[in-house]
């Protein structure tokens, strides 16, 4: 049987914001998720050739019947046979005062109320409708809060000429920390630094089609990706098979080098900013909420590490987020994201408490857990995790160690970014990759040999000669960065810890 068309939560309606309209007659719209929609019988407001549908009345029938409000059709689907499994009559919606909507299944086959979407998300026309400028709501249509984060909240919307779904994060000015330095010249200085943002273009970078500036936010309209952040998924799995963390890893440390190049460093690297484009364990990845550090307030952004600074380099500890740091730190924060199914530092041990194990690198590889895992992994993680930034590895390192000398995973990782590439570039982006990264290139011994003589391989990249534009300073204290002997006893820790 051919497979029916799923249906929308109702409970999504409740988290639905505010378009601005004309008509007061106007209770809410309906958006297609998809767009072969030939609505039949109805008002249409077309707009380069995508419709939705203005709600007036007080019900309406959807079905296959010809006297429904809206006709389905075969045109609609790829597979044409999907009209075949629904009723000439299948449900009908009905408006009370505008307010709330109930929706009774007319059909044979079922309407599924709470489970997966129908192709429709219905906006409320009236709540919330001044909560967002008109600057904003004349060009997208503004949807459900899908979360909230330290630089602010992030709204699904709709761009009103394509009804194309974006992601829209609402950074509150009030954050800024360079508001209060610089005066009169703060707006030139945000506007510098969006306009390097919206300049970047790779495939594991989440894309910024447009950046609205008004008196109290920054409203910048990104790529929305739907397939979740790498923290539920490692909440959900316990932990990635080394192969499948690998493959994700690799395009972490690239887009991460790409940042580097440009002269970004993240700053706030975690599980949390690593957005995955669908649910599959090897899939491409997007790193999203860089460059927003430069402009937000340091307490700001140190307040979402409260109790469990987790993935913060000791040199930002050390000085509690107002010192100068070099891209260093992302390469800190990348190892600890890989050991993520397993941190290295938890407030699980009894002898040294978290900020003394990350500023001090007391951690250890437990049997339980690392028995099964490469001796180069280890190595990388080793590598990445020394508490002096001039002796850790740069991201180019990185990407040339050992680990990655796998000619499978960098296989189908060149095949996936190609894809990636040819698809921002039909959807009009600027996404060309210059060049392959090193790591797939064979001319190129791998960074993941023994140390010796106590130091660490060079790399020549231009990757590691590139800090951020605030970065002036490399902070030392070689009081502190000292690391646990080797044979010094370490308590096995029997609970993982997944942030």
């Amino acid at each position: 049987m051919t497979e029916l068309l799923p249906t929308q939560d109702v409970d999504e309606v409740n988290h639905i914001s505010a378009e601005v309209t004309d008509d007061s007659s106007v209770w809410g719209r309906l958006f297609p998720l998809q767009k072969k929609l030939p609505f039949i019988g109805m008002v249409l407001l077309y707009t380069h050739c995508y419709p939705h549908l203005e709600l007036k009345d007080e019900t309406y029938t959807f079905g296959r019947g010809e006297d429904c409000s809206f006709t389905f059709c075969s045109s609609m689907f790829d597979d044409p046979n999907q009209l075949a499994t629904f009723s000439k009559h299948h449900f009908k919606e009905t408006s009370y005062q505008g307010k709330l909507m109930f929706i009774q299944d007319l059909s044979s086959n079922g309407t599924f109320v709470n489970g997966t979407k129908i192709g429709f998300i219905f906006c409320d026309s009236n709540s919330e409708e001044n909560l967002f400028p008109p600057e904003v709501t004349s060009r997208y249509t503004i949807s459900k809060l899908l979360g909230r984060g330290a630089c602010g909240e992030v709204r699904l919307v709709f761009e009103r000429g394509s009804c194309e779904k974006r992601a829209m994060k609402i950074v509150q000015k009030k954050t800024f920390s360079i508001t209060a330095k610089l005066g009169n010249g703060v707006l030139s200085r945000i506007k510098s630094e969006v306009d390097i943002l919206m300049k970047l273009a790779h495939p594991c970078i989440i894309y910024i089609y447009d950046v609205i500036d008004t008196d109290e936010a920054l409203y910048m309209i990104l790529e929305l990706v739907e397939g979740g952040e790498l923290f539920d998924r490692i909440v959900q799995l316990g932990q990635l098979s080394e192969q499948d963390a690998k493959f994700l890893f690799l395009q972490m440390a690239i887009a991460v080098g790409y940042l580097h190049e440009h002269g970004i460093t993240h700053r706030d690297l975690k599980p949390e900013n690593i957005l995955l484009t669908n649910n599959q364990n090897r899939c491409l990845i997007k790193v999203t909420d860089f460059g927003l550090s430069k402009l937000v307030d340091g307490n700001t952004m140190l307040r979402t590490f409260c109790g469990t600074p987790t993935y913060l380099a000791p040199e930002v500890l050390r000085t509690a987020g107002s010192g100068t740091y070099t891209s260093a730190i992302d390469v800190w924060s990348l190892g600890v994201i890989l050991l993520v199914g397993y941190p290295p530092f938890t407030e699980e041990r009894k002898d040294h408490d978290l900020q003394t194990q990350i500023v001090q690198g007391l951690y250890d590889f437990p049997d339980i857990y690392w028995k099964a895992i490469s001796e180069e992994a280890k190595d990388l993680v080793r590598k990445m995790l020394t508490v002096e930034p001039s002796e850790r590895l740069t991201i180019q390192d990185v990407i040339q160690h050992a680990w990655f000398d796998d000619v499978a995973i960098k296989t189908d990782v060149r095949e996936l970014l190609n894809k990636a590439q040819t698809t921002g570039l039909a959807m009009g982006r600027s996404e060309a990759l210059t060049k392959l990264p090193a790591v797939f290139t064979e001319d190129k011994a791998p960074v993941g040999n023994p140390v010796v003589n106590g130091s660490l391989p060079q790399s020549n990249s231009s990757l590691s000669k590139a800090p951020s534009q605030d970065d002036d300073t490399v902070l030392h204290d070689k009081s502190l960065a000292r690391k646990r002997p080797a044979d010094e006893d370490s308590p096995i820790l029997t609970k993982r810890v997944t942030a």
